[in-house]
């Protein structure tokens, strides 16, 4: 990532204020050098943060300024403080940059139910809107202070060519547990200086986070923070239009994809990506039914984590996911071999099959379910000692 591959219109900050305890960075700042179109979409838990309440109350717009986020503190049910917490934040941000607190939005992640230490908050917002800046330095600092529990930065930025014309694209995301499809315990923000507006902007998220965000799952538990947003400067003057929108909507789901492959491959305690296809299905939200079914089953995730081809368990949850399937015509192959086909295992090589799914990082599911014209792809976890390790000391 370069500098000169930022969106331009847009200034970032990242700084530690105290509220972790580690004293890692934990407050970022991104502020639009003048209004942001701004998209969002959210958690599907019924239980929200303060936060994820003002993003929704105040998205879609065209008058966004800004958006600061702390890590270590999820501010979630933590009652009426806490709501009075999250529009503090928006208006401190708005004080500094001289907005109002309705252009400002707010997201937080960390721990549930604890209080937000605002006096340690206002101030790393102080420190923060004094250290803003353009440069890749201030963006990764603005990504590094998002993250929590995540072992790397999840950032990436590129130049994006639409025709003859050039439009720069960048996003950061966090995550790495309590992750399951319809968002999780992530965050992310998807930056343009494309020219959107806010209904178009809207339209676009929920088909890019459809394709990707929407997509992974380390261990079926949907949070309550869940914030994707995407902000728009327009400071390119290139419009984006019907000429034009296909082609800027796989730059955004390419880049999203990679990020929320990152957050599973970043799973607490997790040694694969399972990379799971179904082709075959009634319809592709069939397809994601059922891949989403498998990639959340602990049997499957333990299996893949073990190395074991058990072919039994990937189709047995294929039959039991809330979708049809033709159990005569499905096939699967794992780890590039077909250890199943037409409703019957085949002769395959136990020992070499397990052999290739301990070698790789990530791991193919293909399986094929019937004729239909249905297909989806989802990433998942596998499910390892180390996860059961970490989240039963998570608190404490």
């Amino acid at each position: 990532m370069t500098s000169s591959e930022l969106p331009a219109g847009f200034q970032f900050a990242g700084v530690a204020c105290g509220i972790k305890p580690s004293g890692k960075p934990d407050l970022s700042l991104i502020v639009g050098d003048n209004r942001l179109v701004a998209s969002g979409v959210y958690t599907q838990n019924q239980v929200v943060a303060a936060p994820v309440e003002i993003c929704r109350s105040l998205t879609p717009s065209k008058r966004i300024r800004a958006v600061v986020t702390n890590s270590g503190n999820a501010n979630a049910c933590t009652g009426r403080q806490g709501e009075l917490d999250a529009a503090e934040m928006c208006r401190s941000v708005a004080d500094a940059i001289s907005a109002s607190e309705a252009e400002v939005l707010v997201m937080s992640t960390g721990i549930i139910g604890k209080k937000m230490p605002m006096d340690r908050v206002n101030a790393g917002i102080k420190n923060s809107v004094a250290k803003l800046g353009r440069d890749i330095d201030d963006f990764t600092a603005a990504a590094d202070a998002i993250l929590t529990t995540d072992k790397e930065r999840k950032a990436e930025c590129r130049e994006v060519k639409l025709g003859d014309q050039t439009i720069r694209i960048a996003a950061m995301a966090k995550g790495a547990g309590m992750i399951s499809p319809n968002l999780a315990t992530m965050l992310a923000v998807v930056m343009t200086d494309a020219q959107l507006d806010p209904q178009q902007s809207q339209r676009i998220l929920r088909e890019v986070a459809s394709k990707s965000f929407n997509c992974v799952s380390v261990d079926g538990h949907t949070s309550t923070n869940d914030t994707l947003l995407l902000l728009s400067s327009g400071a390119s003057g290139i419009r984006i239009d019907d000429s034009n929108e296909k082609a800027f909507i796989r730059a955004l789901t390419d880049l999203s994809c990679r990020l929320a492959r990152e957050l599973v491959a970043d799973g607490e305690g997790a040694t694969h990506v399972m990379k799971i296809r179904v082709v075959g299905a009634d319809d592709d939200a069939s397809a994601a039914t059922i891949a989403r079914t498998i990639g959340a089953s602990p049997l499957v995730k333990t299996a893949i984590s073990g190395g074991d081809p058990n072919w039994g368990r990937i189709v047995s949850a294929a039959g039991y996911a809330d979708a049809k399937i033709n159990p005569q015509q499905t096939s699967l192959k794992l780890a590039g071999t077909e250890i199943y086909h037409n409703g019957v295992p085949t002769d395959f090589d136990a020992a070499a099959v397990s052999k290739a799914i301990k070698a790789t990082k990530e791991v193919d599911l293909d399986l094929f379910v019937g004729n239909g014209p249905g297909t989806a792809i989802h990433w998942a976890s596998d499910l390892t000692v180390e996860y059961v390790r970490f989240n039963s000391e998570y608190t404490t």
